[in-house]
């Protein structure tokens, strides 16, 4: 395991893929949010959305990230869902330009995409970072040199859960890490592509996030919600609240099953699975 050190993550570009497990845009009703975006492949993810830019001015460069804690946004009415993800921590290299070249995976880590629910939003960025500690990864990692599905993710799953009055509810389905449309090197291509091509337009929730990693002086490293996985029926009808926890954890099946993780998580002793990224952030 490898420590994820949030004062280094105040450098790194923050950027997420949306529409990387089967399922979950349909179940967060944002589908139709992508109408007029044209994927590369039938498989393919529907773009990347930047949720920090270091330096840019606005929202965008608010660093938003905690260990431990979720902040509510400042709006009445707002509904507010638990993204569980990977997050992928990895070196990125530019050319001459300023374009993206390469993208080094570094770590991978329990990773919460916290998101607003609001039908009709401008772009993606709109609904991700509303302020300091609207975003959460866990405080340790594991070291990975690769996210293929038969290398660095293959022995890794993705849980999520809400505890709320003592009581926890399995939020996201228990699911593999290599069960992303995109992994491994078809992401990484995928991922240095949409950084040199992606333009985004009034009418698509995209931006030209390469654009604003040149202008923000091509950060040297990037934390990359690599997409959500589906939500139970709990999860998709239940909002956070003060007073909750909101948990993510990615974790190796060869140390724990989805039980002993749920186990784990009921008796409030996550911190302690083996083999494991635990992120618990309490809701404020």
């Amino acid at each position: 395991m490898i420590e994820i050190e949030l004062h280094a993550l105040a450098a790194a570009a923050g950027l997420g893929v949306a529409g990387n497990f089967a399922g979950h845009l349909e179940q967060a009703g944002e589908a139709a949010d992508f109408a007029n975006v044209v994927p590369t492949s039938a498989q393919a993810p529907k773009g990347i959305f930047p949720w920090f830019v270091p330096g840019r001015d606005g929202q965008l460069g608010v660093f938003p990230v905690t260990h431990d804690l979720l902040v509510l946004p400042h709006q009445p009415g707002v509904d507010l869902q638990i993204e569980p993800e990977v997050g992928l921590v990895a070196r990125l290299d530019y050319d001459a330009h300023g374009r993206v070249v390469a993208i080094t995976p570094q770590a991978v880590a329990a990773w919460n995409d916290c998101s607003i629910r609001r039908e009709g939003a401008r772009k993606i960025s709109d609904k991700k970072n509303w302020g300091p500690a609207s975003k959460g990864v866990a405080a340790r990692g594991f070291e990975v040199d690769d996210i293929a599905p038969d290398g660095g993710l293959a022995p890794l799953r993705i849980a999520s859960f809400m505890r709320r009055d003592g009581r926890a509810h399995e939020y996201g389905v228990d699911s593999p890490a290599a069960g992303y449309s995109y992994a491994g090197a078809t992401l990484i291509d995928w991922l240095i592509d949409r950084l040199a091509n992606q333009q985004g337009s009034d009418d698509t929730p995209l931006e030209p996030v390469g654009e604003y990693l040149r202008q923000a002086g091509c950060p040297e490293q990037a934390l990359i919600g690599i997409g959500a996985t589906r939500y139970t029926p709990f999860g998709e009808s239940t909002y956070l609240v003060a007073g909750d926890e909101s948990i993510v954890i990615v974790y190796d099946q060869r140390q724990s099953s989805p039980q002993d993780v749920a186990a784990a998580v009921a008796d409030g002793r996550e911190q302690a699975l083996p083999g494991a990224s635990v992120l618990t952030q309490r809701v404020e």
